[in-house]
């Protein structure tokens, strides 16, 4: 899929998104019994705004933060296909050589082809739903 036919999100969605974040960044470190940041509060408030009213000003923003995603998800993507293939099929497919299993009937096939012959055929195509 082109990122072309991805659909950017709207302003609205947007503004509401980086405002929660602006406001948790902005409280985190009253947690920790430190000062809120005023100033990431007021940003937060500020994309609060212009989200509700669905701002024209925040589409740059969006579009660069969209654009950003694109780039993230063209490196990110592989890298975590190929952590959960090196982590999960690659010691999935040892233990089934260690302990010796042929789930799909590789070495009982001949080598021509690895369809399974029935010979004792009870079912139709008939009815098949």
């Amino acid at each position: 899929m082109k990122h072309k036919d991805i659909k950017i999100g709207s302003n609205r969605s947007f503004g509401m998104v980086f405002f929660v974040v602006f406001l948790a960044i902005g409280l985190w470190p009253a947690l920790s019994g430190n000062e809120i940041r005023i100033w990431l509060i007021i940003i937060s408030l500020i994309f609060f705004i212009l989200g509700i009213f669905n701002s024209k000003i925040l589409t740059p923003l969006n579009k660069v933060w969209f654009r950003f995603g694109i780039f993230l998800g063209n490196f990110i993507a592989p890298i975590v296909m190929g952590i959960v293939f090196f982590l999960v099929v690659t010691p999935t497919g040892l233990i089934m050589k260690l302990f010796r299993k042929d789930l799909i009937n590789l070495k009982q096939n001949n080598d021509k082809t690895y369809w399974i012959e029935k010979k004792d055929i009870t079912s139709s195509m008939k009815n098949q739903f």
